[in-house]
């Protein structure tokens, strides 16, 4: 994601760049203003960061909302991630094919949202096409200088795909029933994200904002009394600008992009974005889509799948869908801008016809 948050009297901030602190700042004037707390920190080889407007009954402790914030973190990076040996997802990962594997609520519920999406996306977006990110360069083990070879990509493929997954809703199990290696980093962070704006609603907080990755959650006002403002990056990998800026309240957004992570080999560009259903790199001019949904976790899911499938068709989905999409495609040295009606309420220019 590269959306960025402008919090008004804040100042004008790049969320995804701060490390660990803990800030109070009085927002002062004629009558007295909410004190606005801002938290921040590492995850899931990341950052995260939240703003939260002190409630008009009660000023929350800072230290508590820190600690807060992090145990939920915690919680979901030692479920989700794929970077611990001993979280519930590298289990499953070792665990043998065909048999029932037992997992909390909380992976049922990323699991059952990330095969939804599947399904709906016509499998553009899949969270078994691991073995081929790792294959073509872009997992942890690091880029390859060229692309692998045709066989290659087929005999990974054979390991590649969510109907390969059997999910008993009453017991909180899942079945591989082939050697599937899975992977929420396209979701996890949207649900972290939705998981810590439930909790601190529960703490009689309505006015924050939510930050993991980038991916993004607001409610309520800005510091400035008004709603959260918003922005679209613009998809140039040498500088930032801004291609859009919205103003958001009680919705969560989410972007994708392929323009910084990709290698070229003999003359031709080859993005970190896999399509699952054919193994190879996405060819298509799409590079950025930005999704506005009640949830992040779905945001998330939606951004990444409508990436892969491609401005043309991410756009008939999001209308099908009732999706808010905001999409960047190349147009040689230049980019173009469309986006589905449902998005269009966020912006003062016309809906994509």
């Amino acid at each position: 994601m590269r959306a960025f948050c402008f919090p008004g009297q804040v100042g004008m901030k790049r969320f995804p760049q701060k490390w660990c602190l803990l800030l109070a700042l009085l927002l002062v004037g004629c009558e007295r203003q909410p004190a606005v707390y801002q938290l921040a920190g590492a995850t899931m080889g990341t950052t995260w960061s939240v703003t939260v407007l002190e409630p008009v009954d009660a000023a929350p402790d800072g230290t508590s909302l820190q600690k807060g914030v992090e145990t939920i973190l915690e919680s979901v990076n030692a479920s989700m991630s794929t970077y611990l040996d001993d979280s519930e997802i590298s289990r499953f990962n070792r665990s043998a094919p065909n048999q029932w594997f037992g997992i909390s609520s909380e992976f049922y519920q990323v699991l059952s949202a990330a095969l939804s999406v599947g399904r709906e996306s016509g499998g553009a977006y899949d969270i078994t096409v691991g073995p081929l990110v790792n294959l073509w360069g872009f997992g942890p083990r690091g880029s390859e200088l060229e692309p692998p070879a045709s066989e290659a990509i087929a005999e990974v493929l054979e390991r590649v795909g969510q109907g390969k997954l059997r999910i008993d809703a009453e017991q909180y199990a899942v079945l591989k029933q082939a050697d599937v290696y899975l992977d929420l980093s396209s979701i996890a962070k949207g649900f972290a994200v939705d998981r810590i704006a439930h909790w601190l609603a529960e703490q009689g907080i309505t006015d924050y904002l939510v930050e993991v990755g980038g991916e993004m959650r607001v409610a309520g006002r800005s510091p400035r009394g008004d709603a959260w403002r918003v922005a679209i990056e613009r998809p140039d990998a040498q500088r930032f600008a801004i291609a859009e800026a919205l103003q958001l309240s009680d919705a969560a957004i989410a972007t994708s992009g392929d323009y910084r992570n990709f290698f070229e080999f003999e003359g031709k560009r080859y993005s970190h974005s896999i399509d699952p259903r054919t193994g190879y790199p996405v060819a298509h001019e799409l590079v950025s889509v930005t999704v506005v949904h009640a949830s992040a976790m779905l945001a998330d899911a939606w951004a990444t799948a409508l990436l892969v499938m491609g401005a043309d068709a991410a756009m008939s989905v999001a209308r099908d869908r009732g999706l808010a999409v905001y999409l960047i495609a190349r147009d040689g040295d230049s980019f173009l801008s469309r986006h589905s009606a449902d998005f269009a309420p966020l912006l003062d220019s016309p809906p994509e016809p």
